[in-house]
């Protein structure tokens, strides 16, 4: 199964205030209410000084009235700790995956001359070094 995690990190992010479609500025939230977010074009402006409304505007206006719109977040910061997560353990098995060590040279070892002639001299390698090698890789070995 493939997870689509750039469509998953669009879905539950926070969306930026919408503009107003009347003025074009941006639209101030108005209210909060399970999971529903009502924003409105106030006209204000603030400043040092406090709130300033832009010439011809007060509050509740009918430009207020008629640029209201009401949106559902699903936004959820969980959802986008675990889509984080999960991009870092991805990240680290292929770091891990990529990882390559070189193994010492084998020695010989003789063994009885009653086998099989192809089993006469068998290559092998020697715990110890195959040991120092996987440590210089930085493996830990289990039982240490």
């Amino acid at each position: 199964m493939t997870i689509d995690k750039q469509a998953l990190r669009e879905r539950y992010s926070p969306k930026p205030a919408p503009e107003c479609y009347i003025c074009g500025a941006e639209m101030t939230i108005q209210h909060m209410s399970a999971g529903r977010i009502t924003y409105g074009c106030t006209g204000a402006t603030y400043d040092d000084k406090g709130r300033h409304y832009a010439e011809g505007r007060s509050i509740a206006d009918d430009h207020y009235e008629q640029s209201r719109v009401t949106v559902v977040d699903v936004s959820d910061p969980d959802v986008l700790a675990l889509l984080d997560e999960l991009e870092a353990a991805e990240k680290r098995i292929t770091e891990l995956e990529a990882r390559e060590i070189l193994l010492p040279e084998r020695s010989s070892m003789l063994h009885r001359t009653d086998f099989h002639e192809d089993y006469h001299t068998v290559m092998a390698y020697k715990v110890s070094d195959v040991i120092a090698t996987i440590r210089a890789a930085g493996i830990r070995i289990k039982g240490e």
